[in-house]
């Protein structure tokens, strides 16, 4: 459907006006929210408050926890998989193509209970709580894992003697299950100088390294 527009002076400063919003395809800041990836494409700043809106990726077990909006109505159009949504008191499944408002104060959540990711894009009217999602944590291939730099470090040992270096005579260095054997020494001592195999002949100790650090 179509409307018809009355002619425009050229001259009229309506007629050039420009003010679309335009965010190209992966554009918009992205961020990390209750384990979903939600990319922000238009906000309340951007729209004059009219409207925020997201286009939103929910893992299997993703979703925020039953929330109401005292202010903003919010509307979801599913693009790809299904998603479990909550209505006050009752839940139905949205797939793709379906459309789903939630009007002002109305309780409601959306949940991936399937295998596989979800995708849509939902719109709060008028905008606003998009903004403070900039905050959230931003995704990135180091999420989840541990960092290298805090990674427990082992201190390595030659088990085999070698040859002093540095004091001009020679002799062996006492391995850690020479330590361990040796008399006078600690119950505990033996436990840190217990040698563990390692690849390659190597054995190693959980005791710190040269620098005092684990």
């Amino acid at each position: 459907m179509s409307l018809e527009m009355p002619p425009m002076n050229p001259d009229d400063p309506r007629y050039t006006k420009r003010g679309a919003l335009y965010v190209p395809a992966g554009a918009g800041p992205t961020i990390w929210a209750v384990s979903d990836v939600y990319t922000i494409k238009a906000t309340a700043t951007q729209t004059g408050g009219v409207l925020g809106f997201l286009d939103a990726s929910v893992p299997p077990g993703g979703g925020p926890d039953p929330h109401a909006h005292n202010d903003q109505a919010e509307t979801f159009y599913m693009l790809d998989g299904e998603l479990e949504f909550l209505d006050g008191d009752k839940t139905f499944t949205a797939v793709v193509g379906d459309f789903v408002h939630v009007p002002v104060g109305i309780r409601h959540r959306f949940k991936n209970k399937g295998t596989h990711t979800a995708r849509m894009i939902f719109m709060f009217t008028p905008g606003g709580p998009e903004e403070g999602r900039r905050g959230a944590r931003r995704p990135g291939p180091a999420h989840g894992r541990a960092s290298r730099s805090r990674r427990p470090r082992l201190r390595r040992h030659h088990c085999q003697p070698r040859p002093r270096q540095g004091t001009g005579t020679s002799g062996p260095l006492v391995a850690p299950a020479d330590i361990a054997s040796a008399p006078g020494i600690s119950e505990d001592s033996r436990l840190l100088a217990r040698p563990r195999r390692l690849g390659g002949g190597r054995c190693a100790t959980a005791g710190p390294g040269p620098s005092g650090r684990r």
